[in-house]
């Protein structure tokens, strides 16, 4: 029996040592790769229509709205979906004595559609510009943070611009759960190996940011290839990659900001709707991911008091998050929650293998 557990141990060591080696091995190359963007340039925008999708979004526009409207776009289009607290009548108001703001009421959502995609969709269809900015209502914009991403574009010839915006969290559960999206990116998804065409799956794309050159958009089929995908903003890169387009990856640096989810409910709500499509829809493949999360992150730290050679374990863990954190424009001294993020992420697992592919999200039921 000593022996079994001896042996347990050794290959849990080693399993956390070689996800270790990896994530720090991605994440060295992110540190040249994966670069942020810096507000501001001559870029000219007037050919951008931003694109913004709106269910229920009467806490965030206030908020984020005057800096889309100030970005110097061409247009900016915010859809309604629906919404039942008082959204539509504060973009209408707004509308009324700002001109450059268009409010379109969406359709009703047809079968098969997910809410996002849907918007998302009738957006690019009524948009003038040449240029399509798809962002979330809750993503705030610095001044110049449009001309950052066009200046992107147009010097890297990309098709797809996409970018991940700074995550502001407050509470004590935010902090534990939203910062592993940068964590898993930065030490997940080699940002310089996403240039090349192959493999077709090695891509990402965040739809809190996409900025498409029209052509490619429609090139690929737009929303309606990906019409009841959860992540269709992964699923809409790696189209644009089989189809041969560029894509360019960027951080959001200080020129965009967004607060996801607002308690550790929501978060779980939210990250519980997409974890299991993350991994195709793999439910082994999840559990996996939490356990291997678990022995590295978690139990390493109870394990060095039997072996002190988990200690490094522990230690290279809390490094590797403090700086995918300085990455991402976040405190280093964050990382001492790294311990305790596969502990809040049970739920987030254990819910998302209770939706399967059938999920609910702001009020309505996919799947």
């Amino acid at each position: 029996m000593v022996d079994v557990i001896a042996t347990t141990l050794a290959a849990a060591w080693w399993l956390a040592l070689g996800t270790l080696a990896v994530g720090w091995a991605v994440a060295l190359l992110n540190v040249v790769g994966f670069r942020r963007l810096v507000p501001g340039g001559t870029r000219d925008v007037s050919s951008v229509s931003i694109l913004v999708p709106a269910r229920d979004e009467i806490r965030t526009l206030p908020h984020t709205l005057p800096a889309l409207l100030a970005q110097g776009a061409l247009e900016v289009v915010v859809l309604d979906d629906d919404s039942s607290d008082g959204t539509i009548d504060f973009l209408v108001g707004y509308a009324a004595r700002d001109s450059r703001l268009r409010v379109v009421r969406g359709a009703p959502l047809p079968p098969g559609w997910s809410g996002k995609n849907w918007a998302c969709h009738q957006l690019a269809q009524g948009a003038r510009g040449d240029r399509l900015a798809f962002t979330d209502a809750d993503v705030a914009w610095s001044s110049g943070a449009l001309e950052a991403l066009v200046e992107v574009q147009d010097r890297e010839r990309a098709d797809l611009v996409t970018a991940w915006p700074r995550q502001r969290c407050v509470g004590i559960g935010e902090r534990l759960t939203v910062p592993l999206i940068d964590m898993l990116l930065l030490s997940a998804l080699p940002a310089v190996l996403t240039r090349y065409r192959h493999p077709t799956s090695l891509t990402g794309a965040n739809g809190q940011c996409m900025l498409w050159r029209r052509s490619a958009y429609e090139a690929i089929g737009g929303h309606t290839a990906v019409l009841g995908e959860v992540l269709e903003d992964v699923r809409l890169a790696q189209r644009a990659k089989r189809a041969g387009l560029r894509i360019a990856l960027r951080l959001g640096g200080r020129a965009l900001e967004t607060r996801m989810y607002r308690s550790y409910t929501e978060a779980v709500r939210g990250f519980g709707k997409n974890a299991l499509a993350a991994v195709g829809g793999r439910r082994v493949a999840l559990v996996t991911l939490l356990l291997v999360n678990l022995v590295t992150y978690t139990l390493a730290w109870p394990l060095a008091l039997l072996e002190v050679r988990w200690l490094a374990v522990g230690a290279a863990g809390m490094l590797l998050r403090a700086t995918t954190n300085a990455m991402s424009l976040r405190s280093p001294f964050e990382a001492v929650l790294q311990p305790f993020g596969p502990l809040a992420f049970a739920p987030i697992v254990a819910l998302s293998l209770r939706w399967g592919s059938a999920y609910e999200w702001r009020g309505r039921r996919y799947g």
